[in-house]
């Protein structure tokens, strides 16, 4: 390096692919497996309850509590891909009943059409 010349920068969104380059930072960090999820050890750890369960491919209704921020979104969407099941998010501020009643209908239909499970998350 040249006296006065500075280290070139990988710009984050220059250099990532043109479909993540419109997504928000924090989004494309998010873990992909369970295995790059942080934190949750008691529960999510080799021989602990929802990993066996996941393992086993025994999905069953969670309340994932905390504060903003804390991965309850993450940890959802990723039972959903370990599952290979659809994933539908619903604000319990904003959805009423009927959204609640379309999100099932949904579940049903992609169960009966594709075979596929449903992971609603509630949030």
């Amino acid at each position: 390096m040249s006296p006065g010349s500075r280290p070139v920068q990988p710009d984050l969104l220059r250099d990532a692919p043109a479909d993540d380059a419109l997504r928000p930072l924090a989004d494309r960090m998010r873990p992909r497996t369970l295995d790059e999820f942080v934190g949750q050890e008691q529960i999510l750890g080799p021989g602990k309850p929802l990993r066996q369960a996941l393992e086993r491919g025994q999905l069953h209704s969670l309340i994932l509590w905390g504060p903003p921020g804390t991965g309850k979104t993450t940890l959802a969407r990723l039972i959903a891909r370990h599952a290979d099941a659809e994933f539908q998010q619903l604000s319990a501020v904003m959805a009423g009943v009927k959204d609640i009643r379309e999100a099932v209908d949904r579940a049903r239909a992609a169960r009966g059409e594709r075979g596929r499970r449903t992971v609603l998350f509630l949030d």
